[in-house]
């Protein structure tokens, strides 16, 4: 323990839970300053249990934690924000989910990581109010690529290397960005991206939220950029996200089930 804190504080938000034995539950949290922890909460599920209702997937929580051989341990846990609104909306719900886990997916234990920590908790506030959230979420996609070192090439060809022109281009997830018509055309690694969808992504790469947020796109240009990022993403992790299944899964219901009052 030479040079370490037995206990520490730090802020954090739950990005999984596991129940382990009849009352406790491995978590796994994400910190400002200790980058991903996994921490045992334990008697967390018994009855009158006070870490219990701070310590929910998602919630932004105050913590004391003693550290242990194998496992650092929650003594103390007080919710900053429950983003209560999140539970009530299982399309919100479904795109939280998705953003906790590409951050997961990306990420390694311990290391100080506040960049990566103010992305998650704005687009967790964000996602709990009236923002797009389609917007919302590729907008958090190209800001995680880029701290942590994916970000995706979409001003100059990554084959011969002249700029982008405005027309349609090609994307390869393999090459890691944009290949002109003349380079992508015929290539198996490519698929054809719109001057429209283009546009956007370029858009949110280079624009502060508030900015990137403000124009209005199409359905059809949001459903083009999921499908790109969607193969991009599935490339660098070399596997598939839960997640998405569960969106689309969420999109096929019918409007009325898609508001709960109902805890998840």
């Amino acid at each position: 323990m030479s040079g370490r804190q037995k206990v520490y504080g730090t802020e954090a938000v739950v990005l999984r839970r596991m129940n382990l034995g009849e009352a406790d539950r491995l978590l796994t949290l994400f910190s400002p300053d200790q980058g991903k922890i996994k921490a045992m909460a334990k008697g967390v599920r018994r009855p009158g249990s006070r870490k219990a209702g701070h310590l929910e997937p998602f919630t932004r929580a105050k913590l004391l934690l003693a550290r242990g051989r194998d496992l650092d341990i929650i003594t103390q846990a007080e919710a900053i924000d429950l983003y209560p609104d999140l539970q009530h909306d299982l399309t919100r719900l479904g795109y939280a989910a998705y953003v906790v886990e590409l951050l997961d997916r990306f990420t390694v234990q311990e290391g100080e990581s506040r960049s990566l920590y103010d992305l998650l908790v704005g687009a967790l506030s964000r996602l709990s109010e009236a923002s797009s959230a389609d917007a919302l979420v590729r907008y958090f996609e190209l800001r995680l690529l880029d701290l942590v070192g994916y970000r995706p090439e979409l001003s100059r060809c990554l084959a011969c290397g002249s700029e982008v022109q405005p027309e349609a281009q090609f994307f390869s997830a393999q090459a890691g960005g944009v290949l002109c018509p003349g380079c992508g055309r015929g290539r198996q690694d490519a698929s054809p991206v719109s001057l429209a969808a283009l546009k956007v992504l370029r858009h949110y790469q280079r624009s502060p939220i508030e900015e990137a947020l403000a124009p209005s796109v199409s359905p059809q240009v949001h459903g083009e950029l999921e499908r790109l990022m969607h193969d991009y993403l599935t490339y660098l992790l070399e596997r598939k996200l839960n997640s998405p299944a569960f969106l689309d899964r969420i999109r096929q219901l019918p409007a009325r089930h898609v508001k709960t009052d109902l805890p998840i």
